[in-house]
């Protein structure tokens, strides 16, 4: 059973709801209970107009990385994410494996840890909230650290929960 780091955003729609059914979503998918960050609110990057709520979740999972790259996928989906949506662009639910056990993947469809991690305050800040002793598995630069180095963008935890 390996732990494993999924970062979860929404802009569009209800964000909150979208956000509660993703967490009963991943607790359907976890053999223990599921660790749940803050919500927080960010200004959106790239093409995406609206804010976004952002958290991350650590489940623990017998499934294998590309499996369960599926199951996330198909449930974007469910949600009514667009198949092909514009990178960076607005979406109902994005869901993102940041970590997987202590696995290093480079595949065509699935690179762990998440390549852009490190410079998205609204993960690496959630991150923080459930694992402060976390490290980079590549750099083994401390959280603390990776959060001071990243990019500011305008953000805020949130009372929502989830």
């Amino acid at each position: 059973m390996e732990k494993v780091v999924i970062a979860l955003g929404s802009n569009l729609g209800n964000r909150l709801q979208t956000l509660q059914k993703a967490g009963d979503f991943l607790s359907s998918l976890s053999e223990k209970p599921v660790k749940k960050a803050s919500i927080w609110e960010s200004e959106p990057v790239g093409g995406a107009k609206f804010r976004f709520y952002n958290t991350v979740a650590e489940i623990a999972t017998t499934l294998p990385p590309s499996e369960l790259l599926g199951q996330l996928k198909e449930f974007e989906q469910q949600c009514g994410r667009e198949q092909n949506p514009e990178r960076w662009g607005p979406r109902i639910l994005d869901l993102d494996i940041i970590r997987f056990g202590s696995l290093l993947v480079q595949t065509e469809n699935l690179i762990i840890p998440h390549p852009e991690y490190k410079s998205r305050l609204f993960v690496l800040l959630p991150m923080e909230e459930i694992n402060r002793s976390w490290c980079d598995p590549v750099t083994h630069t401390p959280i603390s650290d990776l959060i001071d180095q990243a990019p500011g963008i305008e953000i805020e935890k949130t009372a929502f929960a989830w």
